[in-house]
């Protein structure tokens, strides 16, 4: 799940009360608070990760135009309430699995994929800054439509599902469901599992969090630095390498009780 929260500024930060994913009550998560609070309008970060990951895609594309043309089979890994992940992957792929453990979320996203909300627009217009968005998508809604499909799931189980998704994204996920150091490592494994060697991700990551309420509900989280998110990705890119940009908090915080946020942008090793 996409989980910044819409606690407002001046709730106390508790200090972390240590629990793991299962203990998380996901199917409580409230989708139209947190696209309220979070996605009513495009927040400077969000724009700034915008414009690291539709350049990393379209980079990508251009400099390994290998499927010729073919339409690519795309996860967004916990796709919570957040639609722009899979706008970003919309213009290379037939097929676009949001996968998600929440049944609020799933049931939010299945209304979406029908036809999403107006505000959407201003995220696929950040997205165009990138010609090729526009020049590949005369019509995202439609687009949307045709390729999307919700699946529930738990990550953790994506490695009884045969790998070879050829494009993903993970957004707020990995460090924002449990306290544990150990799951976020396995988190961020089970994504980079499911992907085909070569193929492009982009992922994104609360900094330093200490957990957030949703709605009258806590949620956990475990702190991780740029460091530790370059740590838990480079065993599963290409040669190692990831770009990691910390972009901090253009714009103020979203929220008390983190650091900022990071994004992280490669390509999937070979096996």
């Amino acid at each position: 799940m996409d989980l910044r929260t819409p606690q407002t500024a001046n709730d106390p930060v508790r200090t972390p009360v240590r629990r793991l994913n299962s203990e998380a009550p996901w199917d409580a998560f409230d989708p139209a608070a947190y696209v309220d609070h979070n996605y009513g309008s495009l927040r400077s970060d969000d724009a700034k990760i915008l414009e690291i990951v539709r350049k990393h895609f379209a980079d990508h594309f251009r400099d390994s135009p290998d499927h010729g043309g073919e339409r690519l089979r795309g996860i967004d890994v916990g796709a919570g309430a957040n639609l722009y992940p899979a706008l970003s992957m919309l213009p290379w792929c037939g097929e676009i699995t949001l996968f998600e453990t929440s049944t609020a979320n799933v049931a939010y996203l299945n209304d979406q994929r029908v036809s999403y909300d107006p505000h959407w627009d201003q995220f696929w217009a950040a997205l165009c800054e990138q010609d090729v968005y526009a020049r590949r998508v005369a019509d995202p809604r439609a687009d949307f439509r045709r390729a999307v499909t919700v699946e529930r799931g738990n990550l953790f189980d994506l490695r009884r599902r045969p790998a070879g998704w050829q494009i993903g994204t993970m957004f707020f996920v990995a460090e924002s469901m449990s306290t544990s150091e150990a799951e976020f490592f396995l988190a961020v494994e089970r994504f980079m599992e499911a992907l085909a060697p070569g193929a492009p991700f982009a992922a994104a990551f609360m900094e330093g969090s200490l957990g957030y309420k949703v709605g009258e509900h806590s949620f956990p989280a475990c702190s991780v630095s740029a460091a530790d998110v370059r740590k838990s990705l480079s065993p599963f890119a290409e040669g190692e390498e990831v770009a990691i940009t910390p972009i901090g908090m253009p714009g103020g915080a979203l929220r008390e009780g983190y650091e900022g946020m990071i994004v992280a942008c490669g390509r999937r090793g070979s096996e």
